[in-house]
């Protein structure tokens, strides 16, 4: 039977019961919140940098792709507002945790 909300037979958890995990540790395999939204944000400035390239060399005709150079700049351009979207979600966050009185 396959268990994909993992209840079943993990270290004596019932079918109501589930199985308790110990959070995992930045440290231990898995990349933490930081080193992920830096590699973003490197991932980012690449494809910024390559639509600027694909665009410089358009302008100056060692490139004759204009489709290559509007499908760099628009992926370019939906990275750098899924970047913003990440950012303002992030702000909202933390603007709702100052919220909390404690």
């Amino acid at each position: 039977m396959n268990d994909p909300i993992g209840l079943i037979g993990a270290g004596g958890a019932g079918p109501l019961r589930p199985a308790i995990r110990p959070p995992s540790q930045p440290g231990a395999g898995a990349p933490g919140f930081k080193e992920t939204l830096l590699k973003s944000i490197e991932q980012v400035n690449a494809a910024q940098q390559e639509a600027d390239r694909a665009v410089e060399d358009l302008v100056t005709g060692k490139r004759q792709d204009v489709e290559g150079v509007i499908l760099a700049t628009e992926m370019a351009d939906t990275a750098f507002q899924m970047l913003q979207s990440v950012r303002n979600k992030v702000l909202s966050a933390y603007e709702e945790i100052k919220q909390v009185r404690v």
